[in-house]
């Protein structure tokens, strides 16, 4: 025989008390809905401002919600940011290191092309132009201070011919083979150029010390003319280096000598031109020749 489908709920008072509770809810609830049925049939007006009210009572409710829900949620991403920054540092790390090679490469070849501009300037301009050589070495560092070429007689290379740079005077031809040749840079202790000051034409002699620096010794006994950061240019006195071209900046002042840089350094120069031989025009006039002496008559 098959069981009762409802069940008696005993003499529990408690079990009581929840059933009736349950039926007073239930019937309050279809009460208020029939009782808001009516007011938005009779009153719609008055039905938006008890939805009005309903809204203002449930919107800090909802934003109290809203809340919690953001904050579950930003756990959960910073769990997530925080095991894939290792992958996002080492991804970050070699875009890094990519940008700056690029950066490198790109810095490297417009000094390249500054230098490039520089030197067609200079070879525009130089009209005694010899041969356009390439530095392979030098001795900067040591006592000697000299610069190997890769070009030579079979180019016109001479002995004792000028060798300057877009920065400066380098030096002169020293020695030549048939395809290279050997300058002695204007830092050798047995180099003497004549110079000049920019700023009032002073002239002085340029003599190399040995170590990368230069002498300077006024031809005024007793007047130092020197500043440190004046610039020193040739003066074409004597023939060899043509006028006017860039040698070296004063770096210190001593008594009535200075030390200067020079401005072209081998070390950092690729190119260098070769130019011929200054030999300045004479602009006196020549002298009446001597009356020829002549034979008496017996």
């Amino acid at each position: 025989m098959a069981p009762p489908s409802t069940r008696r709920l005993g003499f529990s008072r408690k079990a009581h008390y929840g059933l009736f509770l349950g039926y007073v809810v239930a019937v309050a609830g279809i009460l208020f809905a029939l009782l808001l049925l009516v007011v938005a049939i009779f009153d719609p007006r008055g039905f938006a401002g008890l939805k009005g009210v309903a809204l203002d009572i449930t919107t800090p409710i909802t934003s109290g919600g809203r809340s919690i829900v953001r904050f579950v949620g930003g756990i959960g991403d910073d769990f997530g940011n925080y095991f894939a920054a290792g992958s996002q540092n080492a991804e970050l790390k070699e875009r890094l290191k990519a940008n700056r090679r690029k950066l490198i490469a790109a810095e490297a070849a417009l000094l390249e092309n500054r230098r490039l501009k520089s030197l067609l300037r200079l070879t525009e301009s130089a009209p005694d132009r010899v041969a356009m050589a390439r530095i392979v070495g030098s001795s900067f560092d040591s006592s000697r201070q000299l610069a190997t070429m890769n070009v030579g007689t079979s180019n016109g290379v001479g002995v004792g011919q000028p060798v300057r740079a877009p920065e400066g005077l380098i030096g002169r031809v020293l020695e030549t083979g048939r395809f290279a040749s050997r300058v002695l840079l204007i830092t050798d202790g047995s180099s003497n150029v004549p110079v000049q000051l920019v700023r009032d034409g002073t002239p002085a002699i340029a003599t190399g010390r040995g170590d990368g620096t230069i002498d300077l010794k006024t031809l005024e006994v007793g007047r130092n003319p020197f500043r440190r950061g004046d610039i020193l240019i040739t003066s074409g006195v004597g023939g060899i280096y043509a006028p006017g071209i860039p040698v070296a900046i004063i770096a210190a002042v001593k008594g009535e000598t200075a030390v200067a840089r020079p401005l072209a350094d081998p070390a950092r120069i690729d190119f260098a031109i070769v130019e011929s031989i200054y030999q300045p025009a004479a602009t006196e006039p020549l002298g009446p020749e001597p009356p020829a002496s002549r034979e008496q008559a017996p």
